[in-house]
This record gives C-alpha cells, sequence and structure tokens, in this order.
C-alpha cells in the first residue's frame, strides 16, 4: 500500500498547535469509523501518541443520517440539518471547530459557506484520481491566502480565509 503522508515533527507540530484553540471536531459519518478507531487504537509509545490523546479527548460531531449511537469515546450525532446543525454548534462558547470530513461532508460545508478557514495540505504525491471537496461548490467562494508553510517531508501547507464581502 502506498503511503501518502510523510508527517516530519514540524508538522506533526503544527497539527498539534492546530487542535490548541479546538475544542470540537467535525466528522462525517463515513470518515467516523475509520478515524476513530485509528485513534483510539494507537500505543503510549507512538509517536502519534500525543495527537491521538487530542483526538480522542477532545468532543467529536458525528453528522449522519443513518447512525443511531455514536462511534467511539466522546463523541455526539448530528443528525439534523446541516446548516441548523452548524449555526448551533457556531453559537456555542467555546473554541474553534476543526473539520476532518470526509470528502462528501467537507463538500457539503465547503457549499453551504460553514467553513471559514481552510488548512489545505498539498502532498507529492500523485494518485490519478480521488474526490474533490469542491465538486458540489456551485457559486464562487472567494478566498484570501494567509500564508504558505513549506514542511521537509515535502507537505506544503496553504492557508485560506473565506474573503468577507
Amino acid at each position: 500500500m502506498l503511503k501518502t503522508w510523510n508527517i516530519d515533527s514540524k508538522l506533526k507540530d503544527f497539527i498539534m498547535s492546530l487542535h490548541d484553540n479546538v475544542n470540537t471536531i467535525l466528522l462525517g459519518r463515513k470518515m467516523t469509523e475509520g478515524s476513530v478507531n485509528h485513534w483510539e487504537n494507537v500505543k503510549h509509545d507512538s509517536p502519534e501518541y500525543s495527537l491521538a490523546e487530542k483526538m480522542v479527548n477532545t468532543p467529536k460531531v458525528i453528522f449522519t443520517k443513518t447512525l443511531d449511537e455514536p462511534i467511539g469515546k466522546n463523541t455526539v450525532l448530528a443528525k439534523g440539518n446541516l446548516a441548523d446543525e452548524i449555526a448551533n454548534l457556531k453559537k456555542q462558547n467555546g473554541k474553534d471547530i476543526i473539520v476532518y470530513g470526509g470528502a462528501g461532508f467537507v463538500s457539503s460545508l465547503i457549499a453551504g459557506g460553514h467553513i471559514d478557514e481552510f488548512n489545505l495540505f498539498v502532498n507529492p504525491v500523485a494518485i490519478g484520481n480521488g474526490m474533490t471537496i469542491f465538486k458540489r461548490l456551485e457559486n464562487n467562494q472567494n478566498l484570501t491566502l494567509k500564508t504558505v508553510q513549506q514542511f521537509d517531508c515535502g507537505i506544503a501547507l496553504l492557508r485560506y480565509e473565506l474573503k468577507k464581502d
């Protein structure tokens, strides 16, 4: 199997720092099982353990129409209208909300104008196909480039904010 993420220490530190201001993770149902299973089974001696702790301990909202019970620790289900559920989450006191997808779920969030900041990781692996997160976008969403950062492993981060009209 082709390994597509070669995370160096600076990239790991950056990903960890993203979570410093986060107290909610959003997941689509399709990504949930694999993601939750992965993070909840990282061993103490793994280099991923500190990130795994954050991923497990941070409350997660699973957006689903089909699940009846949450999967994993610190998870709840959101089964209502996407726009209403997001609006309710944004009204709550707390820190930032981060989205880990999957692609179909993220695509719906983008199309609905629910994402304020994009952290796009460009990975130097050509895979030939895949799912685009912009496939449901019907109107342009103008973005403002905030930062560009290159990591030693070859991954580049492009950080954009949704341009306010």
